[in-house]
């Protein structure tokens, strides 16, 4: 699973409904064109498509392929064994989203916090 230190080179994911292809590709340092080969290569990320094809992502779809990149590039997994992996761990997986979620909102009212104290 994505530690929360594997994404200390990664910015923090802003506090939106939905992200274009663009603002994920560089929340998640990887190229527009990896990010539409891993939806079908993996079944977990399906972003929201509406008018014209346009993908738009959701939170936890940036969380999933944040795990997606720490496999394949940190772990050195295979795509295959990537796919394995994160659909082995889907019944662990809504609750660790929930954590990354909660630790990533903590650090956001925690920098929040810094600001209204100053």
């Amino acid at each position: 699973m994505l530690d929360p230190s594997d994404t200390r080179d990664l910015p923090p994911i802003p506090g939106k409904r939905y992200f274009t292809i663009g603002e994920v590709s560089g929340l998640c340092a990887v190229k527009s064109h990896v990010l539409r080969y891993w939806e079908q290569e993996f079944p977990q990320l399906k972003p929201v498509k509406r008018r014209g094809n346009r993908r738009y992502y959701q939170r936890h779809d940036v969380i999933t392929i944040r795990q997606i990149r720490n496999l394949l590039y940190e772990q050195g997994f295979t795509i295959g064994g990537a796919r394995q992996r994160l659909s082995g761990e889907d019944a662990k997986d809504d609750a660790n989203q929930s954590q990354q979620i909660i630790r990533q909102l903590r650090i956001e009212l925690e920098e929040v916090l810094q600001i209204l104290r100053r």
